[in-house]
């Protein structure tokens, strides 16, 4: 199941997105729905096909927006994380290899089209929450148990 947490910047975008889709998107697009749908034959008629679809995914999207957007708690930074791995916090980590790894856990929501985000859900963040700087853990991974090291770790205010 995924978390309903959120941070503040993650639930802005998602609202953001609802409304760009509802206020703007989607009346240009029944605009050109009513149009198309105007011209008479619509089993031929590729921007009524086309349109009518993306006009589909829009309200499919939007019904998930106002469906997830209630459900979703804001998790707002608070000093008394600091120097300890919670929600919303920008992780370095490194391993044995010298390899580094920087991201910020988030909610499930946020981490699409960033890849340095990472989910409060994933194995990584769950073996790094309450951590603090120098502690190393252990993440089980595909192949095998993987050990890092915390670097840094930074709360944006």
């Amino acid at each position: 199941m995924k978390t309903n947490l959120i941070t503040p910047e993650g639930y802005r975008k998602l609202q953001q997105e609802h409304d760009h889709l509802w206020f703007e998107k989607r009346p240009e697009i029944t605009k050109i729905v009513n149009w198309a749908a105007s011209l008479g034959d619509r089993s031929e008629n590729a921007d009524y096909t086309f349109n009518k679809r993306l006009l589909r995914q829009i309200d499919r999207r939007v019904r998930y927006l106002r469906k997830r957007l209630p459900d979703l708690k804001v998790i707002e930074y608070n000093p008394q994380q600091a120097g300890k791995v919670y929600f919303g916090a920008w992780v370095e980590i490194e391993n044995d290899d010298g390899e580094t790894k920087r991201f910020r856990i988030v909610g499930p929501d946020e981490i699409y089209e960033r890849n340095d985000y990472i989910s409060i859900d994933s194995p990584m963040a769950r073996a790094l929450l309450g951590k603090a700087v120098d502690d190393d853990f252990t993440v089980n991974t595909p192949q095998g148990e993987a050990l890092w090291y915390v670097n840094r770790i930074e709360y944006q205010a």
